[in-house]
């Protein structure tokens, strides 16, 4: 009887189990899906130096490349800093006593920062690239933000992989024997890199000696200071390891091209975006300089920073 009974009951329980669900439910039929907001923080970044349509190929190749040494010098002079601090004799001898921040912040805005706020071209629009001994100049008020490469610079300038040779040494030689200190020094002119903080406190490397000593405040934020440093710490840590070339200070003005004394700080027009051929970038312009009466016991370095 109670078998009976079983054989009755299976067919009623063999529907009620084929119907129970074999997965759950997906989520989409249980909720209304999340959907995902996309946010890039750093949207419309650049990351490399713009360089205006006038500069021809062979130009184009050298800045670039001239540009990335420059990243590469400020990169490891940051990096000593980091590593070594104010305890680095380097450090002492060119920032004295001074924290450490001011100087590894300068170096980092040129690894770092945004980079769409610089302009380098080579089309001479202020005409000074016909001044005697001029390897390139800042714009200044004519455009803020753009730095003129002079036909000289490609003939003159070197290569950090030639650092300690040559008779280079970094007391006795001009700061702008390289492409990457020159462009570093053209680099803290405009506004987005050195930020209107970085300056010329020093005039060549007996004065950023003395402004060292003095444990002033200017010295992490000095120009040439910051040139020096880096160039030393390259020597000693990368060129000729643990040797370097620091050598002795043969004047009072080292580091400069100098032009006339009584060259004008601009002598055409400024370039307008409507000028001869479309730029990297559109930069607004103002009139051009006036012409500079240099006086007596002064002199210009290139492009136009009177001492």
């Amino acid at each position: 009887a109670a078998l009976l009974r079983l054989a009755v009951l299976l067919p009623l329980a063999a529907p009620l189990v084929a119907t129970l669900p074999t997965s759950p439910v997906p989520i989409t039929a249980r909720a209304t899906p999340h959907e995902p907001v996309f946010f890039s923080w750093d949207a419309g970044a650049v990351t490399s130096f713009p360089i205006h349509s006038s500069c021809n190929a062979t130009q184009r190749r050298q800045i670039e490349a001239g540009l990335n040494e420059a990243v590469e010098l400020a990169r490891h002079a940051k990096a000593h800093i980091l590593r070594w601090g104010n305890e680095s004799e380097i450090y002492r001898k060119y920032f004295g006593n001074r924290p450490t921040m001011e100087a590894v912040g300068a170096y980092d805005v040129i690894v770092n920062g945004d980079k769409a706020n610089v302009l380098f071209r080579c089309d001479n629009p202020d005409g000074n690239c016909a001044l005697e001994g001029w390897g390139g100049h800042w714009r200044g008020a004519n455009a803020t933000s753009e730095t003129v490469i002079c036909d000289r610079s490609y003939t003159t300038r070197r290569w950090l992989v030639s650092m300690c040779s040559q008779g280079y040494t970094v007391a006795g030689s001009e700061t702008n024997t390289f492409w990457a200190s020159d462009l570093m020094h053209r680099l803290y002119h405009v506004p987005a890199v050195g930020q209107g903080w970085v300056d010329h406190f020093a005039d060549g490397y007996d004065e950023v000696i003395a402004l060292a000593k003095s444990n002033g405040t200017e010295s992490t934020h000095d120009s040439e200071a910051l040139q020096y440093f880096a160039l030393e710490a390259y020597a000693f840590d990368i060129a000729a390891p643990g040797v370097g070339c620091a050598g002795e200070s043969h004047g009072p003005d080292q580091g400069h091209d100098t032009g006339s004394a009584s060259a004008p700080a601009s002598t055409s027009t400024s370039s307008s975006s409507s000028g001869s051929g479309s730029g990297a970038t559109t930069t607004p312009t103002d009139s051009p300089s006036a012409t500079i009466d240099v006086p007596p016991n002064c002199h210009t370095h290139e492009g136009g920073q009177l001492h």
